[in-house]
């Protein structure tokens, strides 16, 4: 265990502990990198990093070093969602089928935009087995989806859309926009602000991305490694092989075998494969908990807003098999889920990602949070790393 690892980046004094806290938890994980960020009330008051990104924990984190954020990506996805509704062109109570009409097929006529942002569509996985590589091409993907059956009545149950969100999402944003995913965020979100986050990196920006594996891989091989980050440890012990919870992860199996692949990192693939910095999703979420607005750039308004942090869907989850609370698009705190705790405000809402990174807003005291790291946890939801920034965080304000 390195006991003197460099912690770089600011810190306001003020939060002094939270830096502390950040050391420690490099220190604990023993191996690979970090990064860790916090706007208050508008400000940058945090902005840390240390550790290695690469598999052979030689090369340094730096300040501008991606990493994979997984299903964090889905509050980004949303976000893009939640301007095109704002903007009159995409309506949460019309059926997907009117912006996208071979969609309506196999009993999915009745299914709104709604119940695609709230998890409550019926299209959580694939029955037909679908390719590896198949998760590289869009097309594929979204005929994928018009083929597809709901796996109940669309409305009746809430089961998590792994991976599905992202196709779901993104085709509509598509075809209200006339532009992907990752090229809509990126001209309309991150560009204006100055954003360092990505649905589909670009060549030039693989050499400063941060090579993913679990906790205690750095010994095996490169192939182990990279199979390492997908397992889906909350259901592997709750669920039979051919059940939707399986089938919802591994589905294609692409999670558990290509996810440090220049082809997964230059896909869109947007609900698993956003890849940024800690200071990005921070910024973003700081701007959602402060009045919608990042240095005189808007991203939502107050009212739009409130359907971030409002519950449209909660109970027990289909998928996952445990209690969950979505809003339209975004996770929100469950006090019955141990493990499920975004802030400690009422009204925080956010995304968690595979393995450890996170970002939440907290409008009540004017929060953004972003962690993400490359060595990854093996507990689902909020990682303890990330739970004892939370603490340090909260005690500071």
């Amino acid at each position: 265990m390195n006991h003197d690892l460099e912690i770089s980046g600011y810190c306001d004094e003020r939060f002094t502990d939270v830096r502390r806290i950040f050391a420690e938890s490099l220190v604990q994980s023993a191996e690979g990198g970090a990064s860790f960020s916090a706007c208050w009330q508008g400000n940058l008051v945090v902005n840390l990093w240390g550790g290695t990104r690469d598999r052979s924990q030689t090369l340094p984190w730096q300040q501008d070093t991606l990493v994979n954020v997984f299903s964090a990506t889905k509050g980004i996805t949303a976000l893009c969602a939640h301007r095109l509704i704002e903007q009159g062109v995409l309506d949460l109570e019309s059926p997907v089928g009117q912006y996208w009409p071979a969609f309506s097929s196999k009993g999915k006529r009745d299914i709104s935009v709604r119940m695609i942002l709230n998890h409550r569509s019926g299209l959580s996985a694939f029955r037909e087995e679908i390719p590896a590589e198949a998760i590289y091409d869009w097309g594929a993907m979204v005929s994928a989806l018009e083929r597809e059956e709901p796996w109940w009545v669309p409305g009746t149950k809430q089961g998590y859309q792994a991976f599905t969100f992202g196709w779901l999402i993104g085709e509509l944003i598509r075809r209200v926009s006339g532009k992907s995913v990752g090229q809509y965020f990126r001209d309309e979100i991150a560009e204006p602000l100055g954003l360092d986050f990505h649905i589909g990196l670009n060549s030039d920006q693989l050499g400063r991305v941060a090579d993913v594996a679990r906790l205690g891989s750095s010994s095996k091989s490169q192939k182990e490694s990279e199979s390492q980050p997908a397992r889906p440890d909350l259901i592997a012990d709750k669920a039979r092989p051919d059940s939707i919870a399986i089938k919802a992860f591994m589905n294609p199996p692409t999670l558990a075998t290509g996810t440090n692949s220049s082809a997964w990192r230059q896909s869109e693939i947007p609900s698993a494969n956003g890849h940024g910095t800690a200071q990005s999703l921070a910024s973003i979420y700081g701007g959602l908990a402060n009045g919608g607005t990042i240095n005189g750039v808007r991203l939502l308004r107050e009212e739009t807003i409130r359907n971030c942090y409002t519950e449209s869907s909660s109970g027990i989850d289909a998928v996952l098999l445990v209690p969950m609370r979505f809003s339209l698009g975004f996770m929100l705190s469950n006090p019955q889920a141990k493990q499920m705790k975004l802030g400690q405000g009422g009204i925080t809402f956010g995304h968690t990602g595979a393995g450890g990174s996170v970002g939440f807003a907290d409008p009540k005291v004017g929060l953004g949070f972003g962690y993400v790291t490359n060595r990854l946890g093996g507990r689902a939801w909020v990682d303890p790393r990330a739970e004892a920034l939370v603490a340090a965080v909260y005690k500071s304000v």
